[in-house]
């Protein structure tokens, strides 16, 4: 039985004042919970104050992003090493904002996705459709490319060991989300697709998270879907109540 991930991404929000507040109230929240895993992913600036505050809580780390590059002469980059110097153990990758709005493609999600588990982060790898692509029908072509070149090179442990979020694109922000039948059939279709290429211990192990919109109101019917193992959550993560009702929707799993 896999065990759900409920990550609270916060994007470009909170101070290093409000993370520590934050995490701290979560923390007192969640204390000797089990059955879920709970990932906080602050901006850079707050990561080592989180992660501080996060010591001796059910309460893992992770980076919103991080440079392919191991070091070098990279302005405004962050590396795998720093990002867990810093305390973190997760890393969100190809987040649907970094493909549109920074332009980062497969290939370099990929060499994200190497650097990352060399660096023995957990990479949490977005994939999923535009309205565009799903209106057209391309839904499960898309998802193919993505999983398919963003894994690319990775052994059967390693996939196992990591954490997919299917995040269609159409329903980040926007208070839209997938109906639980699309989003049931995005993830059997990411777990097909994993058992074809990377085998049976591989699909099984890995968790396939959802996320677009994802509230307190909707959790128990997407948790409820076998291959979704949690939450991937922006918005409604950045009010700790509502997290918190989040994560204890996450455990009727």
């Amino acid at each position: 039985m896999r065990i759900p991930v409920v990550a609270a991404n916060w994007k470009m929000f909170k101070t290093t004042h409000e993370a520590l507040a934050y995490v701290r109230e979560l923390g007192s929240l969640v204390k000797g919970f089990s059955g879920v895993e709970i990932v906080v992913a602050p901006p850079f600036t707050a990561l080592l104050t989180a992660a501080e505050a996060a010591r001796n809580t059910p309460i893992g780390i992770a980076a919103q992003n991080m440079s392919a590059e191991k070091e070098g002469a990279f302005t405004g980059e962050v590396s795998a090493t720093m990002i867990k110097d810093a305390g973190a153990t997760y890393v969100i990758l190809g987040h649907s904002e970094r493909r549109k709005l920074f332009g980062e493609t497969d290939e370099l999600v990929n060499r994200k996705v190497h650097a990352a588990l060399a660096a023995e982060l957990v990479p949490i790898v977005c994939v999923g459709e535009t309205l565009e692509e799903r209106d057209a029908g391309r839904t499960l072509e898309v998802l193919d490319r993505q999983v398919r070149d963003g894994l690319a090179g990775l052994s059967a442990e390693q996939v196992a060991g990591l954490i997919i979020a299917y995040e269609p694109v159409w329903a980040i922000g926007t208070g839209r989300n997938a109906t639980p039948e699309q989003a049931d059939e995005a993830h059997r279709h990411i777990r097909t697709r994993l058992r074809e290429w990377f085998g049976e211990a591989a699909a099984d192990g890995c968790r396939i998270q959802y996320g677009g919109s994802v509230k307190p109101d909707n959790i128990g019917a997407l948790i409820a879907l076998p291959d979704v193992d949690g939450a991937l959550v922006g918005g409604a993560s950045l009010q700790v109540n509502s997290f918190f009702d989040i994560i204890r929707g996450a455990l009727a799993r």
